[in-house]
Formats: structure tokens, sequence, C-alpha cells
């Protein structure tokens, strides 16, 4: 199969692109791995299978949401565009919480929401409805290992 390469932006966003994704596939695999060797551990050491409980949540999870900034477009002109779409009144959707934003050079802003399993469709049409033709968007559901993961240092790593 033959491509044509249009610029070196363009490879860039396929390198940074490919390695996001392979990070986030690698990082998913290693939690869910870490994951499913604690929860069996616990069961065999209980010896009734499926012993091990999940505690009932508040119906929340964490979304990770990618805002790539469209590098054809300063970056007044695509905060304008925002503006005019309505996108800093609009995003994000009111009692949604934000738990982390942050700018990521070369690619554009990274969002954490804290969102009620109810309220996805609010947050995917808010972004739909304004973030769009400004940003393009990916969207990662995650959660928060930091505390396992310490742990883990604590009691593994000595």
């Amino acid at each position: 199969m033959a491509f044509t390469v249009t610029s070196g932006s363009q490879i860039r966003r396929w390198v940074v692109g490919g390695l996001l994704a392979a990070g986030a596939l690698f990082a998913a695999f290693e939690v869910w791995s870490a994951d499913a060797a604690q929860v069996a551990t616990a069961q065999a050491a209980s010896g009734t299978p499926g012993a091990v409980t999940t505690p009932a949540g508040d119906d929340t999870f964490l979304l990770t949401i990618f805002l790539k900034h469209d590098e054809s477009k300063p970056l007044p002109k695509i905060n304008d565009q925002l503006r005019a779409q309505g996108f800093f009144k609009t995003f994000p959707p009111p009692g949604i919480e934000v738990v982390s934003w942050y700018v990521m050079m070369g690619v554009g802003q990274v969002v954490t929401l804290r969102v009620p399993a109810s309220r996805l469709r609010e947050v995917n049409r808010a972004i739909e409805s304004t973030a769009w033709g400004g940003y393009r968007t990916e969207f990662y559901p995650t959660y928060d290992y930091k505390a396992t993961a310490q742990q883990m240092r604590e009691t593994d790593g000595k």
C-alpha cells in the first residue's frame, strides 16, 4: 500500500497519535493485568471465586478527553470559533466535575472529567455541538490508579 506524506507536521501527528494509542493500550493492559492478578489472588486466598466485591460506587467514572488543536488554524482563530459555537459556556456541562485540564504541547488540551453514567450523552453532545471544528476529539474512559500504584510500590518495591 502506498501513501504520500505531505508534511513533517503530518508525520509528527501520526507518530504522536500512534504513541498515544500504544501507550493507552499498554497502560490499560497493565492495569487490567494487575487488577486481575490481585482479584485472582484474593479469590484464591478466600477459597471462594467471586468473593472479592467491588464497593458500590457513586455511579461516576472518569472520562479523559483529548482536544487536539487544528494546526491549520492559529490559536486566535480556534478560540474565535469556539466562542462563536458556545464552547466556553457549554463545556463542561453544569455539575460535571473537572478533575484536571492540561495543555499537552504539540497535541492540544487533555481534560479529565468525573461524569455520572447517566450524563455521558450530555457531555458528548456538548463536545459535538461546540468543540468540533476547533478541535479534533478523542475520548478515553479512565480510572484513578494512583493509590493502588503507591500501595504496590510500598509493599512490592521493597
